[in-house]
């Protein structure tokens, strides 16, 4: 059975760090720990739930673990692999969706298709100021 814990959000690597101590240490029949980036604050661990309960009891940024199981058709896109094509072009004006330039609009200046990165020129910038973010943190605006 698969089951929910709830974690401190931003905690879920250090929380699996400490549960996979407690399993080895206490030599419990856990059979997986994982965490999607795309949900933050809840981890996943393959197990009866008697023996999760005794991995967690003591480890820090644990906030409760939800009873029902949850079956692996339910969370299996969460861990497969997207394949994501970079559809931009250079010249293109961009929005920047998320990070701190959030909201901010730009000119993309460089693509690398390996790292699936885009290097944007800030156009509201007063100095041009040259910004590489993942292609999934922009939306185009405008064809170049």
């Amino acid at each position: 059975m698969i089951y929910a814990v709830r974690v401190t959000s931003g905690r879920e690597n250090i929380v699996v760090e400490l549960i996979n101590s407690s399993i080895v240490k206490k030599k419990l029949n856990i059979k997986s720990i994982s965490y999607p980036a795309e949900i933050k604050g809840y981890i996943f661990i393959e197990g009866e739930l008697e023996e999760i309960t005794k991995a967690l009891q003591g480890v820090m940024h644990i906030k409760g673990i939800i009873q029902k199981p949850i079956s692996i058709n339910e969370i299996e896109h969460f861990f497969k692999k997207k394949e994501s094509t970079i559809t931009f072009n250079i010249g293109d004006i961009v929005e920047i969706i998320g990070g701190p330039f959030k909201g901010e609009k730009g000119k993309i200046e460089r693509i690398d298709q390996i790292k699936k990165e885009v290097t944007v020129e800030l156009l509201e910038a007063s100095i041009p100021i040259p910004v590489t973010i993942s292609v999934e943190l922009v939306k185009l605006v405008k064809r170049g």
